[in-house]
């Protein structure tokens, strides 16, 4: 599988390679480490008159500084990529940071990792902003790190019954060993709680339905050889996924880039935003 990795020097990009190598993929991934370098975005708070009188030496400055922070994060990624044993390339580019990226990415049976935060606002890539535009318009699955990698230990699952439901599913029975090492040969399984949030409506028949569908899911995990259980609970979806997710202390959340709609209820367009701008965990959006 091919994984896009984009870095911009900050800790979440360090991150986002460290995440790919500690993730139990099925088969080798061959990763990208992608670098873009964007030195318009230097005259973006003077786009009403490109340089200023006086900026002149301002903005030579900082493409000098930015230059240089630039191959500074090139030569580690390098670095990284080694000392993780990743297979793959480093990568630099210049232009506007989120369609770079959505260039580059991987197709659909690919993975792009992105930081959910990137370096301040003076270096001009806040990928707290890409990171929201890429689940938007990525073709491919995209996980969004929050924090630094650890074995992955449980998931939080979120699904209503929708195509990107089903794939997220798919992904984590395809992509993902369903056990982990634990060190000295033993191996223990994932665990995977599979969420259903239901509005609040006295429909029994949506209830039995909700219930109906995550068992499915569950039972579809256990026999790839998870462990997994059934939550199903009414409220705001991105509000109870996310606190499933903590009580559960998830390493991941796992969701569908889109919902079934308005008529559902249950739209995971929006929900997957607002979990993945709010969630504590690093959280993957499927479509």
């Amino acid at each position: 599988m091919n994984v896009l990795v984009a870095t911009d020097g900050s800790k979440y990009g360090r991150w986002g390679l460290n995440w790919v190598a500690k993730l139990p993929f099925v088969e080798p991934v061959k990763v990208t480490a992608l670098h873009v370098l964007d030195l318009s975005a230097l005259r973006a708070p003077f786009l009403w008159q490109p340089v200023m009188a006086g900026s002149e030496r301002y903005i030579q400055e900082e493409i000098h500084r930015m230059e240089a922070r630039s191959a500074k994060t090139l030569k580690e990624a390098t670095q990284q990529l080694a000392a993780l044993k990743l297979k793959g390339t480093v990568r630099k580019e210049q232009g506007a940071i989120a369609p770079v990226i959505l260039k580059r990415a991987p197709k659909r049976d690919g993975l792009l990792v992105v930081g959910s935060q990137g370096l301040d606002a003076l270096d001009r890539f806040m990928l707290g902003s890409v990171s929201t535009n890429l689940i938007h318009h990525a073709t491919c699955p995209v996980l969004v790190v929050k924090d630094e990698a650890a074995p992955l230990r449980r998931i939080t699952l979120a699904t209503d019954g929708s195509d990107a439901s089903a794939q997220a599913l798919e992904f984590v029975l395809t992509k993902f060993q369903p056990d982990r090492s634990t060190g000295k040969g033993g191996r223990a399984p994932i665990h995977v709680s599979v969420i259903h949030v239901m509005p609040f409506l006295k429909y029994p028949e949506l209830k039995e339905a909700g219930h109906k569908l995550i068992e499915q899911s569950v039972q579809k995990l256990i026999k790839a050889g998870f462990t997994a259980e059934a939550v199903c609970q009414l409220g705001k979806p991105a509000e109870v996924i996310m606190k499933v997710a903590s009580k559960h202390h998830a390493d991941l959340i796992v969701m569908g880039a889109k919902g079934l709609g308005a008529i559902a209820r249950f739209l995971l367009g929006s929900v997957s935003t607002r979990v993945m701008q709010h969630a504590n965990c690093s959280v993957l959006v499927v479509r």
